[in-house]
């Protein structure tokens, strides 16, 4: 019998989502082990928030580097560079909350390593996936990110139980390697002839026929428009959207295992399946949110702008009062359906600003995801770090950790910037492609 052959583009999505999916599970596996690690010798919330956040303070130096390097070198060679790189260093450095040093510079050169993957991503999507298939096939890459957080919260907590905090980065490093492996034997670079063919009015010339069939990125001579790109109102909507997405999502998950421990008395290792619903929710409708807008777009009930419009409004707009609502329940249960409504509307809004780079500029996928994950770093630094000194000064001014109420501030400044995103978005951005 004939063998059915599987879409080249297929592969590659497939295993950009296995990407994304491991390197959620190094992030979220860390904030387990060095929380239980830290919690054993006191390090205070402050300090535990420094250490957390020095993974984004090397990831926000390398966005427009990897989007750079991607575009000049290749985003699959890049790829597996970073991958390799930081593998290596989680496998290498041990896990110890008195070698302070050690720790800051490891997790600042993992960032760093992880900085080039998410443009390097994008640049290799702009070159395999045709317009008609961009909103799901993103979606599914980027969902793999919150399936590996659900992976992480799920096994990671018995592991440290059992093994202690080093053997989470030793499974992360194992993970790291076996991808780097996989991705060198069955990804390739894309040609010509693997794309379906977009349907396009017979007056197009054949030259831009070709090019918005196949999708493919600039070729690496042609100039990058950065002024242009800096300057472009549809670009900074994306941008302010991607930081206010990253600063809640970094939040909920660098100190929500804080939260249970200290607000609702109760460890991780306690809490069985639930701890994973909110990630699991993530990855359940960042899909939902891919498939429905393709489906709105190639059915042509909407255009390609009110498309993002709507599902990113819808997403952040139910994140927020789900975030503010949080609080105010102060128990286990409640908080995880919270959380799970915030992160799963969240992840829905990803159909609307995370594609959107792919709309206004498919040459340049990887440039502007660069310059938008910039920002959706530098959230996780300014949201991390300020979340520990919020704690801090909380506890200073005699206020009781253990009480829910005192984290209302934790919880409503990321409410506040997703009603603010929601308007931007709504008001700046395009769905038309402005780069040529």
């Amino acid at each position: 019998m004939p063998r059915m052959k599987v879409p080249k583009r297929y592969v590659i999505v497939l295993l950009t989502f296995i990407c994304t999916n491991v390197c959620y599970i190094e992030r979220v596996g860390f904030s387990i082990a060095y929380t239980v690690a830290a919690d054993a010798i006191n390090v205070n919330q402050a300090n535990k928030g420094l250490i957390l956040s020095m993974f984004y303070y090397g990831y926000v130096l390398s966005q427009i580097p990897g989007g750079w390097a991607a575009q000049r070198l290749g985003g699959r060679r890049v790829l597996l560079l970073s991958f390799l790189l930081w593998s290596l260093i989680c496998g290498l450095i041990p896990l110890d909350p008195n070698r302070v040093v050690i720790l800051v510079l490891s997790r600042l050169f993992v960032g760093v390593a992880q900085g080039f993957i998410f443009p390097a991503i994008h640049t290799v999507l702009a070159q395999w996936v045709p317009p008609q298939e961009r909103s799901r096939s993103v979606s599914l890459t980027t969902s793999g990110m919150y399936l590996g957080a659900a992976c992480g919260m799920l096994f990671f907590p018995s592991l440290v139980k059992h093994m202690g905090p080093q053997s989470v980065c030793l499974v992360e490093a194992v993970l790291g390697v076996a991808w780097s492996v996989i991705w060198l034997k069955f990804s390739s670079e894309p040609p010509r002839t693997d794309l379906p063919k977009v349907a396009m009015p017979k007056v197009a010339s054949r030259e831009k026929i070709k090019a918005q069939s196949t999708g493919v990125v600039a070729p690496r001579t042609v100039k990058i428009p950065w002024r242009r790109i800096i300057f472009s109102l549809p670009v900074w909507a994306i941008v302010v959207n991607n930081f206010t997405f990253h600063y809640a999502l970094y939040v909920i998950m660098n100190w929500l295992p804080t939260y249970f421990e200290l607000a609702l008395k109760l460890s991780l290792q306690d809490m069985g399946s639930s701890k994973m619903l909110p990630y699991f929710n993530m990855f359940i409708f960042s899909n939902i949110g891919g498939v429905v807008a393709d489906h709105l777009i190639t059915k042509r009930i909407l255009s390609v702008t009110k498309t993002r419009k709507l599902l990113n409004t819808i997403g952040f707009v139910v994140s927020a009062v789900a975030l503010m609502a949080l609080p105010s329940f102060g128990t286990p249960s409640g908080t995880v359906i919270c959380s799970s409504v915030s992160l799963g509307f969240l992840a829905l809004g990803r159909a609307g600003f995370a594609v959107n780079h792919m709309d206004v500029a498919p040459k340049f996928a990887g440039i502007v995801m660069g310059v938008s994950n910039t920002a959706g770093t530098l959230a996780g630094i300014v949201g991390v770090g300020l979340t520990g000194n919020i704690l801090e000064a909380a506890k200073a001014s005699n206020m009781d950790l253990t009480n829910s109420e005192t984290w209302k501030t934790v919880f409503f400044v990321p409410a506040y910037l997703c009603i603010f995103s929601s308007v931007i978005f709504l008001i700046f951005s395009t769905g038309e492609k402005i780069f040529e």
